[in-house]
């Protein structure tokens, strides 16, 4: 099966991360999927950002479970990136999955429940991708071994993929234990023989974040499922040269 092109919370390398902009982009790229990142605002609510706190990417200040839907789209979240992005808003999970619906694109949704365990997180998301029926072409992520194992007693046919950035004696076993059907790794991580641990586990195996060339055709030489990346384009160009 060809590797499959995910862009990182959206084509983040041209557009601010995690919004509308960014997901038209990679669309545009031809992306096979998008990778985006789920925190929960203080009224429950799904939003896509990354951090924890709004500093970085937003003009706002302080986190994110301390503020209602409201007060959060407000804020300018891609002032940051460049003045023609100015005015451009936070999505809700809802609002993504309108957009993402009616279009043939793979869906990696990361819950951020690792630093701050949000309550009922994996029902909401559940909840949401069932309404817009988008659950075949989904696969839920974590880096919370808790939350997968969470996800997976919620729904037993979901794609629900662990998230590790550092080394683990048994990697591919680990992840299956907590019942994980594919595993998600740094891209420092990736060697072969974890790939061959992984076939045996009969995991995919998708890598983050792939930007560099040489990485890029490492990925695609060790036949991994999935490339992350900040640059679709980037990595869709090479996937149709490599040899």
């Amino acid at each position: 099966m060809q590797t499959m092109i995910f862009a990182h919370r959206g084509a983040s390398k041209y557009a601010p991360e995690n919004t509308l902009p960014a997901f038209r982009l990679a669309y545009q790229m031809e992306a096979d999927g998008i990778e985006t990142d789920i925190q929960l605002t203080k009224d429950g609510i799904p939003i896509l950002i990354h951090d924890e706190d709004l500093r970085r990417t937003t003009n706002g200040r302080g986190h994110i479970k301390d503020y209602h839907l409201e007060e959060l789209k407000t804020l300018d979240a891609g002032a940051y990136f460049a003045a023609t992005f100015i005015g451009t808003r936070i999505l809700t999970l809802e609002e993504f999955l309108e957009w993402a619906s009616d279009k043939p694109l793979h869906l990696n949704l990361e819950l951020k429940n690792n630093k701050i365990d949000y309550e009922d997180i994996e029902i909401k998301v559940l909840d949401a991708i069932r309404k817009y029926q988008v659950k075949q072409r989904t696969t839920i992520s974590s880096f919370n071994p808790e939350s997968v194992k969470r996800m997976r007693q919620l729904d037993h046919t979901l794609d629900v993929a662990f998230l590790r950035s550092g080394k683990h004696p048994n990697l591919a076993d680990y992840a299956k234990e907590l019942g994980a059907s594919s595993l998600h790794v740094k891209h420092t991580l990736l060697t072969p023989s974890l790939v061959k641990a992984c076939e045996a586990a009969h995991l995919p195996i998708r890598v983050y974040t792939v930007n560099r060339t040489i990485s890029i055709k490492k990925c695609l030489k060790l036949h991994c499922s999935g490339i992350i990346t900040d640059v679709p384009d980037k990595a869709h160009h090479i996937r149709n040269i490599f040899k």
